[in-house]
């Protein structure tokens, strides 16, 4: 055996999180909204590919189309 050094470095970061990403993402219009927090959900394939073409035909976003249903059913926040 040969007197091989072998050096290790600082402990690498934790990975950041989906959380980390939603709590730090801001621009300059974000000001005035609302922290926001991510809601993951499992729904059937059939559901989601049912929103996912009528969110299509209608040039919206599932998460908008969502977020709006949780509004009128929760209050404005």
């Amino acid at each position: 055996m040969s007197g091989k050094k072998v050096a290790f470095g600082a402990k690498p970061k934790q990975t950041p999180t989906a959380d980390d990403w939603v709590e730090k993402r801001e621009t300059p219009e974000d000001e005035n909204k609302p922290k926001m927090k991510r809601l993951t959900i499992d729904i059937p394939e059939d559901l989601h590919r049912q929103i996912k073409a009528e969110c299509a035909m209608r040039g919206s976003k599932i998460a908008d189309e969502v977020r709006e249903l949780l509004l009128q059913k929760y209050g404005k926040a």
